[in-house]
């Protein structure tokens, strides 16, 4: 239109808000900033990233999928949501930006973006912020750390993955089970058997294969370094995925980030369980917020790898073990034993708060 000056992402930059989320790092964006035309912000997005390169050397991407995400912010499109929170996770070799799965972990610094932003306001020496998570639906509340009605990130909250402490931010979730696949148990079974592993199949907040590190002929505290080496292994795992994939209502997810896929073991550290959790094809350097609740509430089933292996608490807290300490997840049972509730505890942190600019 006549008069009116388009911002350019190479040379203008675009808002951009750069967190550590648990134990992801991301870009945080109003929908306002970036083109609503998917195919020409997903190119943006790209650009911003430097992907697809493995090194993600002319852009802000980490080299890993960790540090490769994005969080998408705008007015509430429901009236029971503070916000809505779009996540993307960059792919880091490949021209691929995707929206087929939240982020536990990004999640945790919607909130104080949100009240950073100006899109909730702050109240009181802490502040709920109800999110719209629309890659699944689903709200999720997270209480932000707000004395004199500014974020506070600085506290003594410590969550393994992470050094040093910080705020403390508690995530909670009510009916996230079957968030992609339409059902807790997508294929109806507590164990499904696929190329000769017995798998159980479960959604509640992450799409997730379990199996038995054992039946691959690991011990299960094998290095992150030492799985992401091993291509047997993995060729075998996007095998099992490629076939849970259609059984999980997911269809071919060839190119897909999900279903993730979780190898469990016997506890070593006083923790429930012990995971591997592969995202979908490298090995995590912990695991996801929505994976692990998917784990704990595998461990809660009858049957399966996770029921079998896992050592119960007396009390809700499952502490998920991973390569590099636990994620603490709080499961809520109603009297019959069945999950009705999840939550955790986080923490995030502000980085930097500017203009990111692409590359032409």
């Amino acid at each position: 239109m006549k008069g009116v000056v388009v911002a350019d992402p190479v040379i203008d930059g675009i808002a951009c808000l750069w967190m550590r989320g648990g134990s992801s790092k991301g870009a945080y964006f109003l929908s306002r900033d970036l083109p609503s035309d998917r195919a020409a912000r997903d190119d943006l997005l790209l650009r911003v990233f430097g992907s697809p390169d493995a090194r993600q050397i002319d852009g802000i991407g980490g080299a890993d999928p960790l540090t490769s995400k994005v969080a998408i912010l705008s007015p509430p499109s429901r009236p029971d949501a503070d916000v809505d929170y779009l996540f993307l996770q960059v792919f880091v070799d490949q021209p691929l930006v995707s929206d087929a799965q939240g982020c536990g972990n990004i999640l945790a610094g919607v909130g104080p973006a949100a009240i950073e932003r100006g899109l909730v306001a702050a109240r009181g020496s802490e502040t709920p912020v109800r999110i719209h998570m629309r890659n699944t639906g689903e709200i999720a509340r997270a209480l932000v750390q707000t004395p004199g009605g500014r974020v506070r990130y600085s506290g003594e909250a410590a969550i393994d993955g992470v050094p040093g402490t910080a705020a403390p931010i508690a995530l909670l979730f009510d009916g996230i089970a079957g968030s992609m696949c339409g059902r807790l148990l997508p294929s109806g079974n507590e164990v499904d058997v696929i190329d000769g592993v017995a798998c159980t199949l479960i959604d509640n907040g992450m799409p997730i294969v379990v199996m038995d590190a054992a039946d691959f002929g690991l011990s299960g505290q094998e290095s992150r370094d030492a799985l992401d080496a091993n291509g047997a292994l993995k060729a075998r795992l996007e095998a099992i995925r490629l076939q849970a994939g259609p059984v999980m209502a997911l269809g071919d997810v060839r190119d897909s980030s999900v279903p993730k896929m979780t190898l469990v073991s016997a506890p070593v550290d006083g923790g429930v369980i012990s995971t591997r959790s592969f995202i979908p094809h490298r090995c995590h350097a912990s695991i996801g917020v929505f994976a692990a609740i998917s784990v704990a509430t595998a461990c809660v089933l009858g049957k399966g790898p996770a029921a079998r292996l896992a050592r119960r608490p007396d009390w809700p807290r499952f502490a998920i073990e991973h390569p590099t300490g636990k994620a603490e997840v709080l499961v809520q049972q109603d009297a019959a034993g069945t999950v009705i509730g999840a939550g955790t505890m986080r923490t995030a942190r502000k980085l930097f708060d500017g203009r990111v600019f692409a590359r032409d």
